[in-house]
């Protein structure tokens, strides 16, 4: 009776509707861009910088976008509403981070796989970041 009553609040607009319903999740999605550029780097290693100088801005970028990341959920948790995307959004956000970038969890996914990039020194995770970020867009 209660899902009943929840798809017919949906249908109706009573209910908010998930943001993101679709099967394609960014978390996954750049997970497998990463995984998918390691691979081809283990298989065919394209060097992006010389190697002294891949790590301090491959870790820089990673902690800012970890950093990011974390700040972006916390402003979600003080608004009260869900992080995943396929769950109803409850209020519009515009506070901390969402002052200055629509979505900075999807920046922030972006700005870690930049980060690994670097730091593996990898063209290959530079390449698989293109259609990442495209599909997101």
């Amino acid at each position: 009776m209660v899902s009943d009553e929840r798809s017919d609040k949906a249908k109706t607009g009573m209910e908010p509707s998930a943001a993101n319903p679709g099967l394609l999740r960014p978390p996954l999605l750049y997970l497998g861009a990463i995984a998918l550029g390691l691979l081809l780097h283990f298989v065919w290693p394209v060097r992006l910088v010389p190697g002294a100088v891949s790590v301090p801005p491959g870790g820089t970028v990673m902690l800012v976008a970890v950093a990011l990341f974390l700040w972006a959920v916390r402003t979600f948790g003080i608004a009260g509403t869900p992080v995943p995307g396929n769950r109803p959004t409850t209020t519009i956000v515009r506070t901390g981070s969402y002052k200055y970038s629509r979505n900075p969890i999807y920046l922030s996914f972006m700005l870690f796989q930049l980060g690994v990039t670097f730091w593996v020194n990898s063209l290959w995770l530079l390449v698989t970041l293109i259609p990442a970020v495209v599909l997101i867009m």
